[in-house]
């Protein structure tokens, strides 16, 4: 009977101490957006901030509190045209937009290759799965040869007893005349 040898991705997913991040480890440096140094952590940190609730009622505020206090009379630093105002929002735009725009555009090729290494584990799930419905396909007609050779040996084993039986038979009718 031969063995039959299972290849290392059919033995990967056997073994429970396998990575299985193994497609994704090659794009483990795509993982921090801008880089992994100071700079780059506070300027993602910076980026992700931009959309939080935190952050649009905290410029709202900022917003209400500049206007009114402006229009109030509390101060005149920033009359009713708000310049002032609107430069900072163009200064904010101005650092904002690059920021998030390359976050998104990282983001999408994290995306992308991340997707490419969940479509190779897939694949390799389908290798092996095909790779184990062969083996299942080979050992059943193994288990099939061994049945019929089972049933040939029983039928002969059978035929010889009867041949036996039959001998005692003869054998004891001559011995007993």
């Amino acid at each position: 009977m031969e063995t039959i040898k299972l290849d290392s991705a059919t033995a990967a997913l056997d073994n429970p101490t396998v990575d299985h991040f193994r497609f994704h480890r090659p794009h483990a440096h795509l993982a921090s957006t801008f880089g992994n140094d100071t700079f780059a952590l506070k300027a993602e940190a910076f980026a992700r901030f931009f959309g939080t609730p935190l952050f649009l009622g905290a410029q709202t505020a900022i917003v209400v509190i500049w206007i009114s206090i402006n229009v109030f009379g509390v101060t005149k630093f920033d009359v009713y045209p708000f310049i002032l105002l609107n430069l900072a929002f163009s200064l904010q735009a101005a650092y904002a937009a690059p920021l998030i725009l390359l976050a998104q555009t990282r983001q999408a090729a994290r995306d992308t290759v991340h997707a490419e290494a969940d479509a190779q584990h897939r694949e390799a799930l389908a290798v092996a799965n095909e790779q184990r419905q062969e083996i299942a396909g080979q050992n059943a007609a193994q288990m099939m040869e061994l049945l019929q050779r089972n049933t040939e040996l029983t039928e002969l084993a059978q035929k010889l007893i009867q041949r036996v039986e039959v001998l005692t038979a003869e054998l004891h009718a001559k011995l007993v005349q």
